[in-house]
């Protein structure tokens, strides 16, 4: 049996895809042209060990191997060539690819708050923390928000939404500037002091893709000091209102410019 080039904990993963991810990476494979005879072989491998050790596997995990022994099985059908020039088929990965590319970017955000919330644990150690926090409290004002409590949010709707039924409609082509165009408008009409809950913001996106746009553009702007996290209680919902340099920000060509490239 193909044994699993990986000498990690069987725990390390939080999900198929995560699994994946580490299997390409560590190897260096070409995330678009996957040898999926391989990948298949060493995911297999790892759900073997997993067993043997009485890991519990979750659906997930399960249909993913589903899925991977699927792809691999039209991969090996024969194709007519007179067909394929009436109609060539379409790469049977490209639908795993795109899941693993989107999720990389997902994990690469993720980390990115992660160490962003690490500093910003020691810059709120000051002790003048709890005296800030208490006159927040007393007189009703703002809260600061950390980047991560939007990957919160953001987690949260993303559960919500695999109860509803017609969670995904037809293919999107949003990408994360069009999101950040949809943003600056509705911040330029609501004004100077006016405020945008996230959670309604995410919960208007029609697809996963959608909200991650989303989230991507929200952190463009924030970056950018174009917009800030505000909350008015503890666990409240997270506003967007327009930061003092959102004006000077898109009067700035290049700076959509280069986020336009970033995304292409």
């Amino acid at each position: 049996m193909t044994t699993s080039p990986l000498h990690v904990q069987l725990d390390a993963y939080e999900g198929p895809l995560d699994l994946l991810l580490d299997l390409i990476r560590r190897q260096q494979l070409n995330i678009y042209d996957i040898p999926i005879h391989k990948i298949t072989e060493q995911y297999l491998a790892y759900m073997a060990r997993a067993a043997e050790l009485n890991f519990e596997i979750s659906s997930d995990f399960i249909y993913m191997a589903a899925t991977l022994i699927q792809i691999k099985s039209r991969m090996l059908l024969p194709k007519d060539p007179e067909l394929e020039k009436i109609s060539p088929e379409e790469d049977p990965r490209k639908e795993l690819v795109d899941r693993l590319v989107e999720h990389e970017r997902f994990k690469n955000a993720a980390e990115m708050l992660h160490q962003k919330r690490l500093i910003e644990e020691a810059i709120w150690s000051n002790p003048r923390m709890q005296e800030f926090v208490q006159e927040t409290e007393e007189g009703g004002g703002d809260m600061s928000v950390s980047l991560f409590d939007l990957v919160q949010t953001l987690q949260k709707i993303l559960e919500r939404a695999k109860n509803k039924p017609l969670y995904e409609v037809g293919k999107e082509d949003v990408t994360v500037p069009d999101m950040i165009k949809m943003l600056k408008s509705v911040l330029t009409d609501v004004g100077r002091g006016g405020r945008l809950g996230a959670t309604q913001l995410f919960e208007r996106q029609r697809s996963r893709r959608g909200m991650i746009c989303l989230f991507l553009a929200i952190l463009e702007m924030v970056r950018m000091q174009a917009v800030k996290l505000v909350q008015q209680e503890a666990f409240g919902d997270i506003g967007l209102e327009r930061h003092d340099n959102f004006e000077k920000v898109f009067a700035q060509e290049q700076a959509m410019a280069a986020i336009q490239e970033e995304y292409i």
